[in-house]
């Protein structure tokens, strides 16, 4: 018989259904679901904008981000007389992600109701989503710059990163590289750091623009120039 107990072990038989009920409940909301989707761009609102986007009293998101911040989903940055919400990290980011993947299914062949824009291109927390990031995906895989399973760079792709520009953490304090599946196309996209680089990249070369408020992003004109070059894609 072991001496040893585990965290787990100590705990009550139930605790991690009771737990899993919670963060569900927790997502159960409309209010609060618009909430984490405004903030899967990746950057910090304040709870007067987030109350905007989610078209609710300011009274009633402050009960919305406590919610979700009592189990886990957001967190809360204190800056002088503001406070900024944001995710909690990417794993609620893929969590968001997924649960949008699952929303959208249906057994007969899915009619899109996705706005195009949003199709087109937008943020999946730090990484590129939509159907451009789907189609580089697509290419890096072509070109063989990843594994074929998606979870690593192969040699030729980190040579490639570096000869664009786009700076891979040596050290990543999450998956260095992995697909991440794509809501609206029902394909995958590039995540992890090598998402989150690649984007930077973008965001820095001013190839693609934020547009403030929403997930969309948009391509701009040298932008189009420069990822068609790249990736072999015609962007007219």
């Amino acid at each position: 018989m072991s001496l040893f107990k585990t965290e787990y072990d100590s705990q009550p038989d139930d605790f991690l259904e009771k737990s899993m009920s919670l963060v569900a409940s927790a997502l159960s909301d409309p209010s609060r679901i618009s909430i984490l989707c405004a903030l899967m761009d990746g950057r910090a609102w304040t709870a007067t904008e987030l109350s905007a986007v989610a078209g609710i009293a300011a009274s009633t998101t402050s009960g919305h981000l406590t919610r979700l911040l009592s189990n886990g989903l957001v967190i809360c940055l204190t800056q002088g007389r503001h406070r900024y919400y944001s995710l909690a990290g990417h794993h609620i980011a893929g969590l968001l992600e997924n649960l949008m993947g699952v929303s959208m299914h249906t057994h007969a062949s899915p009619t899109p109701r996705t706005p195009v824009c949003l199709r087109y291109a937008r943020t999946c927390y730090d990484h590129l989503a939509g159907e451009l990031a789907v189609k580089i995906y697509d290419f890096m895989l072509q070109e063989k710059w990843l594994e074929a399973d998606g979870t690593a760079l192969t040699t030729a792709g980190k040579s490639q990163f570096q000869n664009v520009g786009a700076v891979l953490n040596p050290r990543p304090r999450r998956k260095a590289c992995c697909p991440c599946l794509d809501w609206s196309e029902r394909r995958f996209h590039l995540g992890g750091d090598a998402g989150s680089a690649l984007m930077m990249l973008f965001l820095q070369k001013e190839w693609i623009t934020r547009v403030q408020g929403y997930r969309e992003v948009k391509v701009t004109k040298s932008g189009r120039m420069a990822i068609s070059r790249l990736f072999s894609l015609n962007l007219s």
